[in-house]
């Protein structure tokens, strides 16, 4: 079952959220963050979330602010503003009734999701979609009269998946202050990377650095000729078998205890 739900981050904005929930009630849940100009609704996330709810798993998939169906604005958008909404999300989880969560995120919202669970002590589990070992730069996708554009004036449009938006200095500042291998060496929570072999937007040896930060309690899946939106059928298929089972081992090992 699917429910369209709106929630207020901190700002009082709506966020949109897509609810999949099993047929029957459960205390498992998870939360998904999506990257980087993206919404809740790319492939490898809805083929994740359904394959989940088929194991009995409660999802949350939502649109940060300013990206998707939520309000707020995109310039605002900033790497700590979604943790703190990544969060509320995980509040939202808890208050329906979700007893064990987990976090998890595709690429930026990869990097999202592990920060938030760096906060979050509740949270169980953490699984990685594309991630990188740091957050965005002005070199990872603006061109050079665009960097000159953003020191000039300190902010600059650009478009993505059809829309033209815009990025404010402040955006890469934000970034900028996680030193995120140092989080992720502290993450109490076991760790799932999974990256595409042939990954264009970041590459794959963002992955082992990952495993590298946090050796222990991570497990490492590169999936062979992916790329970084397991844009075949076969990848994603892949990829949420992964996931599902790599969540549904854990979440038995709670319910053992």
């Amino acid at each position: 079952m699917q429910q369209q739900i709106q929630f207020l981050n901190h700002r009082d904005e709506k966020l949109a959220g897509t609810l999949h929930a099993p047929t029957e009630p459960s205390r498992f849940g998870i939360v998904f963050g999506h990257c980087f100009t993206c919404s809740r609704h790319t492939s490898i996330l809805r083929w994740i979330s359904t394959a989940l709810v088929e194991e009995g798993f409660t999802v949350l998939g939502f649109d940060f602010s300013g990206n998707g169906q939520s309000e707020g604005s995109f310039s605002e958008s900033f790497c700590s503003k979604q943790v703190v909404e990544m969060k509320i999300a995980a509040a939202f989880m808890w208050a329906r009734g979700i007893s064990w969560l987990g976090l998890g995120g595709h690429s930026m919202g990869a990097l999202v999701a592990m920060l938030a669970a760096s906060e979050t002590d509740s949270v169980k589990a953490v699984c990685t979609l594309g991630a990188r070992t740091s957050g965005p730069t002005v070199s990872d996708f603006l061109t050079d009269t665009q960097v000159d554009e953003l020191r000039k004036t300190g902010r600059v449009p650009f478009t993505s998946r059809g829309r033209l938006l815009e990025l404010k200095r402040e955006f890469f500042g934000d970034a900028a202050q996680y030193d995120l291998p140092a989080v992720v060496g502290f993450l109490r929570q076991p760790l799932l990377v999974v990256h595409g072999e042939k990954d264009e937007i970041i590459p794959v040896d963002e992955a082992y650095k990952l495993r590298q930060a946090k050796p222990v309690d991570t497990e490492l899946a590169i999936i062979s000729g992916a790329d970084h939106m397991f844009s075949l059928e076969a990848h994603r298929r892949q990829v949420a078998d992964l996931v599902v089972q790599w969540f549904k081992g854990l979440a038995s090992k709670d319910e053992l205890q």
